[in-house]
């Protein structure tokens, strides 16, 4: 134990190192709970059965260059000062859709935390969405 105290001394900034990537593997797991992934085929089908809202949540350009027909787009930078877009949709589930799936969890947790309950991301972003040859829409 004293070898340990000794070491954690001598090597504080090792030991702060190790609590921060700690704390951000941590942050990155309990971040994405309550954050339900699903494959584009269930995506579709929520969209037809459930009638759930598509909310793309990535930049501008990226938008103009294919999007899911009939999405709401709100960049996930902008996500909190526009939630009010979005409240007319609590009712109904909501597809979030990046590029690969890493800011749809992100607006998720936003979403989340603005009271709304029915989330998915749609799992691989957009890139799983063209995969599967589904269509988009451009402009």
């Amino acid at each position: 134990m004293e070898q340990l105290l000794t070491f954690a001394a001598q090597q504080w900034y090792l030991l702060l190192a190790l609590v921060v990537i700690i704390a951000m593997l941590v942050h990155s797991f309990v971040g994405s709970l309550g954050v339900t992934t699903v494959p584009p085929s269930e995506a579709v089908a929520l969209m037809n059965r459930q009638h759930a809202i598509v909310l793309d949540v990535r930049t501008d350009e990226e938008f103009k260059q294919g999007h899911v027909i009939n999405s709401v787009h709100i960049p996930v930078g902008l996500l909190a000062s526009r939630i009010n877009e979005l409240e007319r949709h609590k009712s109904h589930p909501l597809v979030v859709i990046c590029r690969t799936g890493q800011r749809s969890t992100q607006a998720c947790s936003i979403l989340r935390k603005h009271g709304f309950e029915s989330l998915y991301g749609l799992a691989g972003g957009i890139v799983a969405w063209q995969s599967a040859n589904l269509p988009l829409a451009k402009g």
